[in-house]
């Protein structure tokens, strides 16, 4: 059994500068093309799924959700529609569950940050 607690502090208030650039986005629809950051939890030793801070910069792009995900979005503002043109509007303090199998587009209109666990 693990006993580690895995920490981050204060996920809201950290400078961009201490997340890992993850890159740009995989499936960009124009310009300017999201860059995401972020840092994850180190739970792989007690078997948890992937967990952490992620930021993304404004843009659009192509979103297919493989893994269930729940996020709670702690900054900026952004629109996910679906396939089906279901519209889900995000901003600080939203919190949503995205099944496994989601299919849409995003578009982030301020950098948003959420911490997330994909299960």
């Amino acid at each position: 059994m693990v006993n580690t607690v895995a920490l981050i502090e204060n996920a809201r208030g950290l400078d961009s500068g201490a997340l890992k650039d993850w890159g740009p986005v995989a499936s960009p629809i124009g310009t300017p093309v999201s860059q995401t950051r972020g840092t994850l939890l180190d739970l792989a030793a007690s078997g948890f799924p992937e967990s952490g801070v992620w930021e993304c910069s404004p843009g659009t792009w192509r979103c297919e959700v493989d893994r269930a995900e729940f996020c709670h979005f702690l900054t900026g503002r952004a629109t996910y529609t679906h396939d089906d043109g279901e519209v889900i509007a995000i901003a600080l303090g939203t919190t949503a569950w995205f099944p496994a199998g989601w299919r849409g587009r995003c578009t982030v209109h301020e950098t948003v940050r959420k911490v997330y666990i994909v299960v």
